[in-house]
């Protein structure tokens, strides 16, 4: 594989959302479908006794909520995904916002039930700042929760965006049913199931197809057609380099803990993604394409072991390629220096690299 084609099948992104709307339950079910675990954790549940593979640190398991920012990477379809799972309390927001420097973009989660919350807005004026691409995950949809339009009505007054759904619930609560694909147009049925992948699901290509009337009911059916014909008479055709340019927001509907449009959010993220971008410096714009290699630090994590005293430097590379036992120049302490443990990561998980 060149160097080019190694470039553009990568993405990186983060997710963000206000506390409990999902953030680490969808970064485990995109792992789970990714094949990165067999068992998706949870962040805090008597069900489930495996934690959440993100969240890694002992007080995270004992107050189940995220504390720092998790970097996971897998492949997907041949697409290389590095995940950074984010904590949305706003006593950890400093985290967040430095790990928003070195994503190319955003999935933003969103409650069903609570809607536009503080944090959010907060979280998504610093995507803004940088023009970073977001798309909109709302979550909870096993919930008895707001009417889907009302919602985006919601999100574009509070949030000042535009946005454009790209999946669409079938009812919501107890009722619901699963989600059609506006992007792939096509129907995908799940049943709740911890351990579920892709296999479990059923797939009808087109609307009128009569047999949707027998797996959800001729009322499900019936308001599924007329909602989407709402939708594409109200909101424009979706343009990839729009979102690219941060001007419009996907969205997608779901049960993160369920499955529920999990792989539908997946299959059309790796689709219009962003690969790695340009990276504006004080001296110069540095291309992904340079052969020289440079990078910064976004974060600094220490005790990481409790055994021993360490702390590990998370690099975001922008350009070049990395070599072990190499010498490289530090800009800000004007020297150079030698990486002495290069790492990959998968929360807790080390490998050397």
């Amino acid at each position: 594989m060149t160097v080019k084609e190694e470039i553009e099948r990568r993405r990186t992104f983060g997710i963000i959302s206000h506390p409990d709307a999902g953030k680490t339950t969808l970064t485990e079910k995109l792992l789970l479908f990714g094949g990165a675990i067999q068992t998706a954790g949870a962040v805090k549940s008597n069900k489930i006794r495996k934690h959440a593979t993100s969240d890694f640190m002992e007080i995270e398991r004992q107050r189940g909520i995220s504390v720092a920012t998790s970097v996971m990477g897998f492949e997907y379809k041949e697409i290389k995904i590095n995940l950074l799972d984010t904590p949305g309390h706003e006593d950890f927001a400093e985290d967040t916002f430095r790990t928003l420097t070195a994503v190319d973009s955003v999935i933003m989660v969103i409650d069903c039930v609570k809607g536009v919350e503080p944090q959010t807005r907060k979280l998504l004026e610093v995507c803004r700042m940088r023009n970073t691409p977001v798309i909109v995950f709302i979550n909870k949809m096993d919930r008895e929760g707001r009417d889907p339009f009302d919602l985006l009505d919601e999100i574009e007054k509070e949030l000042k965006i535009n946005v454009r759904p790209l999946s669409w619930p079938i009812s919501i609560g107890k009722t619901f049913k699963g989600v059609y694909s506006l992007y792939e147009k096509s129907l995908i049925l799940f049943t709740a199931g911890d351990k579920q992948t892709e296999k479990n699901a059923v797939t009808i290509n087109d609307l009128d197809d009569g047999s949707i009337d027998s797996y959800v009911g001729e009322s499900y059916a019936a308001k599924l057609r007329e909602d989407v014909q709402l939708i594409e008479g109200v909101y424009d055709d979706f343009d990839k380099n729009d979102y690219l340019e941060g001007n419009i927001c996907p969205v997608f509907f779901g049960s993160a803990v369920n499955n529920f449009g999990v792989k539908e959010l997946l299959d059309c993220f790796i689709q219009i993604a962003p690969s790695p971008l340009p990276r504006e410096t004080d001296i110069r714009m540095i291309s992904p394409y340079d052969k020289t290699f440079t990078g910064f630090v976004f974060k600094i994590h220490a005790n990481i072991d409790p055994r021993h005293r360490d702390r590990i430097a998370f690099l975001r590379i922008c350009s070049g390629m990395f070599e072990r036992n190499k010498n490289y120049y530090h800009v800000r302490e004007n020297r150079t220096l030698k990486f002495s443990n290069p790492t990959a990561f998968m929360a807790q998980e080390k490998k050397h690299c």
